[in-house]
């Protein structure tokens, strides 16, 4: 009954952001197996939103966008990866970046440092002009929320892909 609930409150709440214009919208398979998958793992299920084609190419597997915010000046997104699906190195220039785990299972990580999994409620807090990735675990979606203040000059730098072998280690 709680999934239930749980994956009608999910498709609803993605219908209400779908007037976002990252782009297309989730399709309905894909809503419901990674909202199942996501609440087996736990946590608050946000809305998927959309399908993040504007950054894919700087992503591995899928992910989805839902902006939780009007700010200009501090967006909040939502941050739905798919199965295994995780970021590529990335520096953010002149702003931290906040990242909130929802539900599933995920990691961070900063350069030189060992990755940190993520799991529900917890946060992390990643420094300006830190090279790191964040995503989900190798056999996990996983949803953070995301929050970067929009001050002038910030940038995001987009780097390598994290390596293959050393991801697929982790749990």
């Amino acid at each position: 009954m709680q999934i239930t609930k749980i994956l009608t409150a999910a498709i609803l709440g993605a219908s209400i952001f779908s007037a976002t214009t990252f782009a297309a919208p989730v399709t309905a398979q894909e809503e419901i197996s990674i909202t199942k998958e996501l609440a087996r793992h736990g946590g608050a299920v946000q809305p998927i939103g959309e399908t993040n084609d504007a950054y894919s190419k700087f992503f591995t597997g899928k992910s989805y966008l839902s902006n939780l915010s009007t700010d200009k000046n501090l967006p909040v997104f939502n941050v739905t990866f798919a199965h295994g699906a995780h970021t590529f190195w990335h520096i953010h220039h002149k702003t931290c970046q906040v990242l909130i785990a929802a539900s599933g299972r995920g990691y961070y990580q900063i350069w030189g440092q060992e990755p940190k999994e993520l799991l529900p409620g917890q946060t992390a807090t990643i420094p300006a002009g830190v090279k790191h990735w964040h995503g989900a675990a190798p056999n996990s979606s996983f949803q953070h929320i995301a929050l970067m203040q929009q001050v002038k000059g910030v940038t995001t730098e987009w780097l390598e892909p994290v390596d293959n072998s050393e991801f697929q280690k982790l749990k």
